[in-house]
């Protein structure tokens, strides 16, 4: 069980075998354990099971290790983000959450450690998962889809829905019934323009008119 193996460690001073062993454990198991944080409810979201590793709120020195733990954090937060539709991430409101703070375990990331971590995600080895607004790292996009990946969402709908060559108001396709079922429904704008302007991009649409009335046609 994840628990006992949790308490075990929990008895130990942590030595990096133990650690290293139980995040490359993780790393070839199911990610999620909903025992001791959340129950299975289609609603709820279902907290990973290093959310109850004490270590995993503490950078790891060990660099092979450290990899590992960035990974299962990076997974962690585009997940929580995903359930959430949390596409901008502010670490000021957020590091007292669940998201950070484990309080059964009385065991959080502090903000310095947050930081360092949506670092990594936004580099190259994170696979740019998160991208800061401003140069004082405290709000960042989390892409749980990149503006590409939501470029090719909406190439798909739009296809599925023989909707080229029709004119759409971008608050048709982030707010009318037709995509309530659609994962970018309610989408944050911000989004929906960079992931518009891929298309554009591509030769695959046009978005004209005013900020607050703009309209996108597909081809």
């Amino acid at each position: 069980m994840i628990a006992a193996g949790v308490e075990c460690l929990a008895s130990t001073s942590y030595d990096q075998d133990n650690i290293f062993y139980f995040f490359e454990k993780m790393a070839n198991s199911r990610s999620t354990d909903n025992a001791g944080n959340m129950n299975s409810s289609r609603t709820d979201f279902i907290f990973p099971r290093d959310y109850s590793f004490p270590p995993f709120y503490t950078i790891q020195p060990n660099l092979t290790t450290r990899e590992k733990q960035f990974q299962k954090w990076s997974s962690f937060i585009q997940s929580y983000c995903r359930h959430h539709r949390i596409y901008r991430l502010s670490l000021i409101d957020m590091i007292s959450s669940p998201l950070f703070h484990n309080a059964e375990l009385k065991k959080g990331l502090n903000l310095g450690d947050a930081v360092i971590i949506l670092d990594w995600m936004a580099g190259t080895a994170g696979g740019k998962r998160a991208e800061w607004i401003g140069s004082e790292k405290t709000i960042a996009w989390i892409w749980w889809k990149r503006p590409e990946e939501w470029a090719t969402v909406l190439a798909s709908w739009v296809d599925e829905t023989a909707q080229k060559n029709t004119v759409l108001t971008l608050y048709e396709l982030m707010e009318g019934e037709a995509t309530v079922s659609q994962e970018f429904h309610k989408m944050d704008p911000e989004v929906m323009q960079k992931s518009l302007q891929v298309l554009v991009k591509q030769g695959k649409a046009q978005v004209f008119g005013s900020e607050d009335q703009q309209g996108v046609k597909f081809f």
